[in-house]
């Protein structure tokens, strides 16, 4: 007879022990994490406090998702009830939707693009034109790059290893400038991946099995989000 086991794969004292680390090390961790952002901001011109306020919006934003379009799905999503007839309990199959619902998160999407774009106006009137020129090239490269790896995952949405677009902005915005890196990368790094993942690849959310897509919805742990953060904080 097949049997499966659970185990734990330390020993309990030490999962005790490592439970209490994480309990007495969770405030420093969220204190890097709320710094290492500030200070991303803080590269990009924002002050301190304009920087936290910043991160306590996308925080709160990542809540919240707005409707875009309704697409027709490939499959409508059927959802299984019971119902109870003299004691006997029927599963019943029951249509729910036949559209899948594209929205935008707030904190995710919404808010790194109209840093972008804050960003963008910065640049031009400075009249840093060239500057300009060479941002929009990064945002091709790494749109064309994030395209290239993006892939639809049912139930999931459309992934991309969380690697991919830090790194390839990095790489993309060292070659290209050293002057003004910061605004570079953080503006290429959220409308590549803005563009490349997520939205060049509408057209597959109606085979995810799926009613609702968000773009940047993961919040502060979207790709577009984090890859904007992270390309500041590696150049």
């Amino acid at each position: 007879m097949r049997r499966n086991f659970n185990f734990m794969p330390i020993s309990f004292p030490l999962f005790v022990i490592l439970l209490f680390l994480l309990f007495l090390l969770l405030p420093l961790l969220i204190f890097l994490y709320t710094g290492g952002i500030v200070a991303a901001f803080s590269r990009l011109g924002f002050s301190p406090g304009v920087g936290f306020l910043l991160f306590i919006l996308i925080l709160v934003g990542s809540t919240i998702n707005i409707p875009i379009k309704e697409v027709k799905a490939e499959i409508p999503f059927v959802q299984n009830r019971m119902v109870n007839f003299f004691g006997v309990s029927y599963r019943i199959p029951v249509v729910v939707s036949e559209n899948i619902v594209v929205t935008m998160n707030v904190g995710g999407a919404l808010l790194p693009v109209l840093i972008s774009v804050y960003e963008l106006s910065r640049m031009l009137l400075s009249g840093h034109f060239f500057q300009i020129l060479i941002t929009i090239v990064a945002v091709i490269i790494v749109t064309l790059f994030c395209y290239i790896f993006a892939r639809p995952v049912k139930g999931v949405g459309i992934a991309i290893p969380f690697f991919i677009p830090p790194l390839i902005t990095v790489l993309t915005v060292f070659l290209l400038t050293r002057g003004n890196a910061a605004s570079v990368a953080y503006i290429s790094g959220t409308l590549g991946t803005l563009i490349g993942a997520d939205i060049l690849n509408l057209n597959k959310v109606v085979g995810l099995g799926a009613p609702i897509v968000s773009i940047g919805g993961a919040g502060t742990f979207d790709g577009i989000f984090i890859t904007g953060i992270l390309s500041v904080l590696l150049i």
